[in-house]
């Protein structure tokens, strides 16, 4: 018994030493508990992807996996596996409290974008995918993204950091319909429904609001996971005594899962058929012109190269992991599962994987290390093979977590010289258009741009590193690309 002991003690040990658990102020019980706080928050992706990717049939009338008929359940199992596998490879590879799965936007884009405009097949799309990952691996590899990352100003790395709390907030109100369309022209958006909170499931949004804020200043350990936890166990309670459903049977109803037992396929069987549905240079020779392809692929390119910058600064701000000049600890790392991330997530037929902000969720629950993205990663893996799990827990259950998340990742604008207008409107820009624009690569492009141009007109050119000019280029020639496909007639 004492020979076991003193084993289980030694594991303990190496793993502390391996995650550097106690060097960073953790413990292992806080790292499990940062890891499903995140798992909970994103897990939404294994339902989400399935139903951004799974309807949208390719120009041969071919849905994605194969046939004529939707394939969900096998979309669902390989989004859980793909975004498991990379997620535990960031935690122990990386060692960095950041979790992946596929990228939303992206995979907007790529559905509706890439294949329901007809341009390409499903297999042909998911090569452009691969491709993307690759350009984005090499330069990675050469160090040149890392010095991107450095050359960011300290000042700008904050604003991206709040852009993205805020960004956060924006897609809990909007998912919990606490901010909804009005469905008219009059204004954009409106307070709850017809100016009132009368529906159930955003009552309860804003009751996790409520009990997640209280727990977090009574500085209850482990107030993040309690709140997710405690508001799914009410989201069933109403659902089993109201009956809500969903929102596509019911206008007042559960926005995406329903908290429910009924009719769940708890199966121990997925379908993993779609990996591997690829066609890594289909695009070239039988799908648009060239040039086109190639601009789509700087499409996709951009926002996945500056994305995760971002994303990635602003956990490590959030979890104190960033070094002087703002980097976060073992970068070069964190990029390399990145990149392979978009390769992977291409292959796997799932569209490009990316770090979730939503990580954040489980840094403010506590998680300082790798360990805790290891536990992420294993929630989706368990997830492949009883998917209901990741169903159980509805938007309105998560998403208050986001919004005080996003609360916490605004702490940085008090560095900012808001007295500055050279780095004050880029600053402002950039944290405004993540929530406003719903993208935080067009924030970072806006403040890049605005920056360097700004920093010309007062004089300081000089002072504006090269790689911010090349950056900011970049994204010049990405926001004109709408424009300059049409002059070209493409």
């Amino acid at each position: 018994m004492a020979i076991a002991t003193e084993e289980s003690t030694g594991f303990a040990q190496k793993l502390d030493a391996y995650f550097s658990i106690s060097a960073r102020g953790s413990s292992f019980g806080q790292e499990v508990r940062g890891g499903l706080t995140t798992f909970f928050t994103m897990a939404y992706i294994v339902v989400l992807n399935p139903l951004i990717l799974g309807f949208v049939p390719d120009k041969a009338g071919n849905y994605l996996g194969g046939g004529t008929e939707p394939n969900l359940g096998m979309i669902a199992a390989a989004t859980a596996l793909i975004a498991g596998v990379l997620t535990v490879s960031m935690g122990a590879y990386a060692k960095f409290p950041l979790a992946l799965a596929t990228g939303l936007g992206l995979n907007a884009f790529v559905a509706y974008g890439l294949v329901g405009s007809g341009a390409l097949s499903w297999p042909e799309a998911m090569g452009l995918i691969v491709l993307e990952g690759v350009l984005v691996l090499i330069l990675v590899l050469t160090k040149l993204r890392l010095s991107f990352l450095v050359a960011v100003p300290m000042a700008l790395k904050k604003a991206i950091a709040a852009g993205i709390g805020l960004f956060l907030a924006f897609i809990a109100f909007w998912d919990s319909r606490l901010v909804n369309d009005p469905g008219s022209d009059a204004v954009p958006s409106q307070f709850g429904q017809g100016g009132a909170i009368n529906t159930w499931p955003t009552l309860l949004f804003v009751v996790g609001i409520v009990v997640g804020g209280i727990l977090l200043l009574r500085k209850v350990k482990g107030a993040l996971l309690i709140s997710i936890v405690g508001v799914t166990v009410l989201a069933f309670i109403i659902e089993a005594i109201a009956k809500v459903g969903s929102v596509q049977d019911n206008p007042s109803g559960w926005a995406l899962v329903v908290p429910t037992f009924k009719d769940q396929d708890w199966s121990f069987s997925p379908d993993l058929g779609l990996l591997g549905q690829v066609s890594v240079f289909g695009a070239f020779t039988s799908g648009p012109a060239v040039l086109t392809v190639l601009l789509l692929i700087f499409s996709l390119f951009v926002v996945d190269f500056f994305d995760t910058m971002g994303t990635m600064t602003a956990v490590g701000e959030e979890a104190h992991l960033n070094d002087e000049v703002g980097v976060p600890a073992n970068s070069q790392e964190i990029l390399i599962v990145d990149s392979i991330g978009a390769i992977v997530g291409g292959a796997g037929g799932v569209s490009s994987n990316t770090a979730y902000i939503e990580s954040a969720s489980g840094v403010g629950d506590g998680a300082r290390t790798g360990l805790a993205s290891v536990v992420t990663g294993l929630g989706f893996l368990v997830a492949v093979f009883l998917s209901p799990l990741a169903n159980l827990v509805p938007f309105e259950a998560a998403t208050p977590v986001l919004v005080l998340v996003g609360l916490m990742m605004l702490s940085g604008v008090v560095d900012i010289d808001w007295k500055d207008y050279g780095i004050a409107i880029p600053a402002f820009l950039t944290m405004i258009v993540m929530p406003f624009g719903y993208s935080i690569a067009a924030g970072i492009g806006l403040g890049f741009i605005a920056y360097v141009i700004l920093q010309s007109a007062k004089g300081d050119a000089k002072e504006v590193k090269p790689l911010m000019w090349v950056a900011a280029g970049a994204f010049a020639v990405y926001f004109a690309l709408p424009a300059l496909q049409t002059a070209l007639g493409l």
